[in-house]
């Protein structure tokens, strides 16, 4: 098993024990470029449904064209303050990859109390994760940076430094769990921010990623992961 699989596998593992989550949904993705199934879509639900929403897992693997990538995002309820817990571990030909981060519910330049309760308490975390050697920054434009978080780690890794880099996920996942079972509180309409927002988030036009998946999934199945990333 790859290094991005594992972490992904271990992160799930974590959110489905901590939130008593199961399966409601396992779907493969097949592709043009291989006889067998290239990936899966799955959904994890739990009941009550108070602290998340939905888990949505998302894994590509096609080694002919050297794609080995794993997505986790832990939405968290409609009218919930929590940030979405997001981590995507990637292995390419040519390098690592990771993309972590609580993704906000509000405006955190007019929600200071929210940013330094679920944000601020990463700082340390961040700016080690940057200090490990093999890190550097990906190629991510300001315009999708937007509708994230300046404690996203987006990075690309060398094998030890990606693997030096779980610890960051770990300890991302702790704070987040604690957000989860404590709550977070905050005005405005959080649902529709959070119906902007996800759209933004997954749109073509703002990551050039869902040109590549449609190249590989065709537009019927890239559609249907991007509809269970939105609804």
């Amino acid at each position: 098993m790859s290094l991005p699989a594992e972490l992904s596998d271990r992160t799930l593992a974590r959110l489905t024990d901590a939130l008593s989550l199961t399966v409601t949904a396992d779907t493969p993705l097949t592709s043009p470029m291989a006889p067998q199934p290239v990936g899966r879509l799955r959904v994890l639900r739990s009941e009550p449904a108070d602290r998340v929403d939905k888990v949505v897992t998302v894994s590509l693997v096609v080694p002919t064209i050297g794609l080995d990538s794993h997505m986790i995002f832990a939405f968290t309820p409609a009218d919930s303050a929590v940030p979405h817990f997001t981590l995507d571990s990637v292995r390419s030909s040519e390098y690592h990859a990771m993309h972590l981060d609580l993704i906000p519910r509000v405006e955190l330049a007019t929600h200071l109390d929210y940013l330094d309760t679920t944000h601020l308490p990463l700082t340390p975390l961040l700016e080690a994760a940057w200090e490990i050697d093999g890190v550097s920054p990906a190629a991510v434009g300001p315009r999708q940076r937007a509708m994230m978080s300046p404690w996203m780690v987006v990075a690309r890794a060398t094998e030890d430094a990606f693997t030096r880099l779980g610890a960051t996920v770990d300890a991302y996942l702790d704070h987040w769990l604690a957000l989860a079972d404590k709550g977070v509180t905050a005005e405005g309409d959080l649902a529709a921010r959070d119906r902007v927002n996800r759209a933004n988030l997954f749109s073509p036009e703002v990551d050039p990623v869902w040109h590549q998946v449609t190249r590989l999934l065709g537009a019927d199945q890239a559609e249907r992961v991007r509809g269970e990333l939105l609804s």
